[in-house]
């Protein structure tokens, strides 16, 4: 590997000692390897495969053809948002950092906790997804592999610890690997839309895949018009895009150990969520092109499963589904190396409890323990997962939600704080200008609109007191969320409040100033 020119390396060091940090992390990581493990993390070849599903029966093919553009436009302003944080504070800590710095110890407490609750769920989905993929593959090749979900569940253990191995001995190979991941997902995308559009015997119309509608869940006696779609239904279909275009907080997590981290992150954050998003909708729209019979579609798989299995033919659907299967699995490894820096990185200030051993680094500055914690937590958070009714882990799909709202909501406590600094604020390099007070008003609407709408009932049986209800059919994911809250919360006001003062020195250089004790 090369190594990172020494005037590289003593300005990053430099630059982290200004903000509190001695270099410790290796710092070898290039601006493309930045782009890469954020890229990977948002994964098209996942989040458009698993999650397709929530937008078909919520809204229809105008939900993926219109929903994804749209909504990946408001995701890219929240990232613009954030890229100019991390340019002023390229830092390990990331978005805590960021909060704690621009506000009060409480902003980054909150903010930690959501991340890392947030990384910790994605990394787990993003895994179990990768298992049931797997197991679809096995049981369409090898004889008498029943492709139950319990062996899904064996897969999902059997992928974590390969992931945590990766990242624990291959740590000096994982950037190179992370690059590997940029042009399996490129070539692997290429490859999926080009059967897409060669195997299929017939393709549906522009006007099929632009302006039809669907509305499968059965809410509003399953009406396609009307108020109660357009305001309701269609929004829910939105969530396919905010699933997938998540995750790119990696570039912060990692800028300790990419050179010229101050603008290299900031750019590889923005560019990882675009061309996610161009990719994306040229993926999805070749699967709306290559459906053959809409009634026939079903819940296997988040539809794409019976999509594929209907246009291709069993040759091509194994390959494109084994496509697919690689590309989470990279996504997956991402996640692992993204979720232990932040461990490492809130550690490192005493936030979390064990906190001495997380912050340990072997001989090639890996937070080994951080990994082996963040793998095993996730495991645990997926033991839900086991508990299925009908075939689905409504339990396990819960957590899913509520990692995504962790995540937006770590995003929109630093973005808030920015806009409330104003001029006090110091910009790195890369800079928005005074273009941050509209972007980053556009991007907590947004943020605090999908939290909001990530709560609702999905399900008629999920609407508290109507006839019918069903326990097994709630959205658990506002009681999850607001036990998470409450948890935190508690635990700041009775005990975190008295010891917990934010990011701590590790070097003897000044101090900045924080924007809370500004004048």
């Amino acid at each position: 590997m090369t190594e990172p020119a020494p005037s590289t390396v003593d300005a990053d060091s430099a630059r982290l000692a200004e903000l509190g940090y001695k270099q410790e992390l290796h710092r070898g990581w290039s601006g493309f390897s930045n782009f890469a493990i954020s890229f990977s993390i948002i994964s098209i070849l996942a989040g458009c495969f698993t999650t397709f599903g929530q937008a078909w029966m919520n809204g229809g093919p105008i939900a993926i053809s219109w929903g994804w553009p749209i909504i990946s436009a408001f995701i890219l302003v929240i990232g613009l948002c954030l890229a100019e944080l991390v340019s002023a504070y390229p830092t390990a800590g990331g978005i805590y950092w960021w909060a704690a710095t621009l506000g009060r110890p409480v902003h980054g407490w909150f903010t930690g906790w959501f991340n890392l609750i947030g990384l910790v769920a994605v990394t787990a989905s993003v895994d179990y997804g990768c298992a049931t993929f797997l197991n679809l593959v096995l049981a369409n090749t090898v004889d008498g592999w029943a492709g139950t979900f319990h062996q899904a569940f064996g897969l999902f253990v059997v992928i974590l610890v390969l992931h945590a191995l990766i990242n624990i001995f291959g740590a000096r190979i994982i950037d190179l690997l992370q690059n590997v991941s940029v042009w399996w997902h490129v070539v692997g995308v290429v490859a999926v839309v080009a059967i897409l559009i060669a195997v299929p015997s017939r393709h549906q119309s522009a006007s099929f895949v632009f302006t039809d509608t669907v509305n499968a869940n059965g809410l509003f006696a399953d009406n396609s018009s009307g108020l109660g779609f357009w305001l309701y239904v269609l929004p829910l279909g939105g969530l396919l895009t905010q699933y997938t275009i998540t995750g790119f907080d990696a570039c912060a997590h990692v800028a300790e150990e990419t050179k010229g981290a101050a603008l290299n992150a900031a750019k590889a954050l923005w560019r990882s969520i675009f061309y996610s998003a161009v990719g994306g909708w040229i993926l999805l729209l070749a699967f709306l092109f290559a459906v053959q019979n809409p009634a026939e579609l079903t819940e296997d798989y988040g539809f794409v499963g019976s999509l594929l299995q209907g246009a291709l033919s069993a040759g091509y659907f194994k390959a494109v589904i084994i496509i697919s299967t690689v590309g989470q699995f990279f996504c997956g490894m991402s996640c692992v190396t993204s979720m232990s820096r932040m461990t490492y990185a809130f550690s490192r200030d005493g936030a979390v409890p064990g906190w001495r051993l997380w912050t340990r680094l072997d001989r090639n500055g890996t937070p080994v323990w951080a990994v082996v914690a963040g793998c095993v937590a996730g495991m645990l958070l997926t033991l839900p997962a086991l508990y299925q009714k009908d075939g689905v882990p409504i339990a396990f799909y819960a957590v899913v939600s509520v990692a995504v709202i962790g995540l937006y909501l770590a995003f929109l406590i630093p973005i808030v704080l920015r806009l409330r600094a104003g001029d006090r604020f110091v910009p790195g390099p890369w800079t928005l200008g005074r273009r941050y007070k509209v972007l980053g008003w556009i991007a907590a609407v947004e943020i605090i609109v999908i939290s909001v709408y990530f709560i609702l009932p999905t399900v008629p049986a999920g609407v508290p007191f109507s006839d019918g209800f069903d326990w097994a059919a709630v959205n658990y994911a506002p009681i999850a969320v607001g036990s998470v809250m409450a948890l935190i919360g508690l635990w700041w006001v009775l005990s975190a409040r008295k010891w917990f003062t934010g990011p701590r020195r590790t070097v003897d250089v000044p101090a900045e100033p924080t924007l809370a004790d500004a004048p």
